[in-house]
């Protein structure tokens, strides 16, 4: 991986841009707990980013910092050159970045199809009026939607489901469609809170290639945080590693794996 001043080339020839996002020194406070102390890294354009570390070292904290569910103590937040203001979580959403949940959080009783429509909410701009009569701007708005919600069903390979209530499924299909809503409002940032959590094998070989599948196809800038080192070092462009709220290791798959503050922390050597 060669580095540039707007971006990098990665191994297999990707040319991965300038900075999307950064965060810079973070720190956040739960009373007296400190959950991040003092972390920066960023996001590049078109990159596959990944947040590791053990359990309890502030990974989640961060996702939620990321996508406004949480304010920074202290730090900023910048995202396209420009730093964020506190902000609700709608309205990150608004400004491109989407992301799933460590535990599953759809609608069950709802339909597939349903549930990737619920991923449109943020480009859904008619009033109560027009949708209530449901002609004109509502009736082409919900049309646009639906085309783009039925295209990552297909994408996904999930069109035999759409239908389905999705308290029917089996654990693995949910993580799809979670994975569907959230591609759905078509992100500039898609953020991944453990994807792989709870899958069999098969399972998880799917859901690497829909994320390689998404990044490649759409170009969408991905962080994610995960917990299997298998996926980690094969989907990831950059690792950034936490422990106990700080940062102790940054880089290539290769540089993470060879650092030994990340060895003695949460990889552990081979015997």
């Amino acid at each position: 991986m060669t580095d540039q001043a707007e971006g990098y080339t990665t191994a297999d020839g990707r040319k991965i841009g300038g900075v999307v996002m950064e965060m810079k020194n973070i720190t956040l406070r739960f009373g007296g707990v400190v959950a991040i102390h003092n972390i920066s890294f960023d996001i590049r354009e078109g990159e596959i980013r990944a947040i590791i570390g053990p359990n309890g070292a502030g990974k989640s904290s961060m996702l939620n910092v990321i996508s406004g569910f949480y304010t920074p103590s202290e730090g900023e937040v910048w995202y396209k050159g420009a730093k964020r203001p506190p902000m609700k979580p709608y309205e990150v959403a608004r400004q491109g970045v989407a992301r799933t949940f460590q535990n599953i959080a759809l609608f069950e009783g709802m339909s597939v199809l349903d549930n990737v429509m619920t991923g449109r909410l943020t480009h859904m701009k008619a009033g109560i009026l027009p949708q209530m009569i449901w002609k004109g701007r509502a009736e082409a708005e919900e049309t646009e939607n639906r085309i783009i919600a039925e295209r990552v069903i297909d994408f996904l390979e999930i069109q035999h489901i759409r239908k389905t209530p999705v308290a029917r499924l089996p654990y693995g299909l949910k993580k799809r469609v979670e994975l569907a809503r959230a591609l759905a409002a078509e992100p500039t940032i898609l953020l991944l809170d453990e994807p792989m959590a709870g899958m069999n094998v098969e399972e998880k070989e799917d859901m690497c290639r829909f994320i390689l599948d998404v990044n490649d196809e759409f170009g969408t800038t991905i962080a994610l945080i995960e917990h299997d080192m298998g996926v980690v070092m094969d989907l990831s462009d950059r690792v950034v590693v936490m422990d106990y709220g700080k940062k102790i290791g940054d880089g290539s798959p290769d540089e993470v794996r060879n650092n030994q503050d990340v060895i003695d922390a949460y990889l552990g050597v081979q015997h």
